[in-house]
């Protein structure tokens, strides 16, 4: 039995969690049944079948009057602000994944909850008053039947937490700091325009600007043995996709470049596999594109100094990686959903 999925709000991330469904052949299991977003069917279909970083959708899509269909599915389209106001009892909805980034408390959950759904789970880093911030391949078995709010974290979280983990198992890890080298958003402008935060006032594509970043508490909550031990900066370039993180570490062991490696590349497989990666060929940003990886290890630019200083270069699609793992985390509410509700 397919568990029965609403996306509110269709932007990057929504749109690329319906293609991940039937680019992964999950439709059959994730069945997306409902699209709330403040569009047209008509837009809504273009943008989900063109797509400027991932290229055109392999699979049939059209509009009619109140939804899409895609490879000869239908899913209801509405176009409604209020949460309260959807039809998700009707529809028998399982899970809501919450894709619009501006919900983020338990009291919106609610709010989908309200209105017939069996559970939420969040796109974006949610409030600590959720039930749970899930980081797939990380910490996801400790998702409980119970757990109706449930955040994926960020594509950032996502990305970097599993090479801590993997140093800190191996080597032990005393502290760090970390550089967000992330492609353009859409909360930037494309010519120079008021906005609240100054340096996004600036066009996105022509500077690299320094932004906020809560990425120090996100990896406290997944791993809070670091509460107060990491620090983060991030800078937005401009590229439409794809992003770079720059890990340094301090560990209790002294290492070699080799040793480092070795551990990240054999993370690869077992219990990471599909989550971790690791290549030492030239590659460059655009050469990460459409991965669905939660992070790729270049061990080409592995760097060690004074033995127990250690810096490593990961890579993720900051759309299609997280997208991906947006999929993995409802999966694994999926039979908590339907134990629930037998």
């Amino acid at each position: 039995m397919a568990i029965r999925l609403a996306i509110n709000g269709f932007g990057r991330i929504g749109r690329n969690i319906l293609r991940a469904i039937y680019e992964r052949g999950l439709q059959h299991k994730l069945q997306v049944v409902a699209i709330n977003e403040l569009a047209d069917a008509d837009g809504v279909a273009h943008l989900l079948k063109y797509d400027s970083s991932h290229g055109r959708f392999a699979f049939p899509v059209n509009s009619f009057s109140g939804g899409i269909n895609v490879a000869g599915d239908s899913i209801s389209l509405f176009a409604e602000a209020d949460p309260l106001e959807l039809p998700w009892a009707e529809l028998n909805i399982d899970i809501v994944l919450e894709c619009t980034g501006v919900f983020h408390s338990r009291e919106h959950a609610h709010w989908h909850l309200s209105a017939g759904a069996k559970k939420v789970l969040f796109s974006h880093p949610a409030d600590s008053d959720i039930d749970a911030t899930i980081i797939y391949g990380i910490n996801h078995h400790s998702l409980t039947a119970a757990m109706s709010v449930v955040s994926a974290g960020s594509c950032t979280t996502n990305c970097i937490v599993p090479v801590i983990q993997v140093l800190d198992q191996h080597f032990g890890v005393e502290s760090g700091t970390i550089t967000t080298i992330h492609a353009s958003m859409h909360d930037q402008q494309v010519i120079d325009a008021y906005h609240p935060d100054l340096r996004r006032s600036r066009a996105a594509s022509q500077s690299i600007i320094p932004v906020d970043t809560k990425l120090a508490l996100g990896i406290e909550r997944i791993l809070p043995k670091f509460a107060g031990r990491f620090e983060a900066i991030a800078v937005r370039v401009p590229t439409v996709n794809v992003t770079a993180m720059d890990l340094s570490v301090t560990l209790h062991q002294d290492v070699s470049i080799a040793a480092v490696n070795q551990v990240l590349q054999q993370a690869r497989i077992g219990e990471l596999a599909g989550i971790l990666d690791y290549t030492e060929e030239p590659l460059v940003s655009v050469d990460f594109n459409h991965d669905a990886h939660s992070c790729i290890v270049d061990g080409s630019q592995t760097r060690v100094s004074h033995k127990r200083l250690v810096k490593c270069l990961v890579w993720c699609d900051n759309e299609w990686g997280f997208a991906n793992r947006m999929l993995d985390t409802a999966g694994a509410m999926m039979p908590l959903n339907l134990q629930q509700g037998a």
